[in-house]
């Protein structure tokens, strides 16, 4: 009866863990793909909504809260600025900026759109991603980049946030 009950607990226990508001890891998946026909990298950025929000109230505006009715209209904008500032990109060796297309939220995380217009050919991609490395010093940058039929992968840290590809 006793190993039943463990097995019981063992299952039940991580829909509570999930379930909690906080968690033990702070980590943001970053996917860059390249869409030829548009000729644009095309990006989405996941945050966790928490740590997204509280940057954001450290940075810009302590009223600031995520995927609220009362979300301020400035959002966006601080979102875009940050993401500005801190995910960099160049291409063939030249700085690219990106346009922020929008978010939106799904349970708890922030999906940023961002999109890098006029990529005619890439030779090499170096992306620099220090998303949220100012707030929380154990964090980690999953980077995934899917160009030109390669699909790569990269872990970020504070030590080491850039990643190259080259493809000649």
């Amino acid at each position: 009866m006793k190993l039943q009950n463990f097995f019981i607990l063992l299952f039940i226990l991580p829909f509570f863990i999930s379930n909690s508001n906080s968690h033990e890891y702070y980590v943001s998946v970053t996917e860059v793909e390249y869409a030829k026909e548009q000729q644009s990298l095309q990006i989405i950025s996941q945050i966790f909504i928490d740590d997204f929000e509280t940057l954001l109230r450290k940075r810009y505006d302590e009223r600031i809260t995520l995927a609220g009715k009362d979300e301020l209209e400035t959002v966006e904008t601080y979102m875009s600025r940050y993401l500005s500032d801190k995910l960099k990109i160049k291409v063939n060796g030249a700085d690219v900026n990106f346009k922020f297309i929008g978010k939106e939220y799904k349970d708890d995380i922030t999906y940023c759109y961002l999109e890098v217009e006029h990529v005619s050919s890439i030779k090499s991609i170096a992306v620099t991603n220090q998303v949220l490395f100012d707030v929380f010093s154990d964090q980690q940058n999953i980077l995934r980049l899917k160009l030109k039929s390669k699909n790569k992968s990269f872990l970020l840290v504070p030590e080491n946030d850039t990643c190259v590809l080259n493809f000649e």
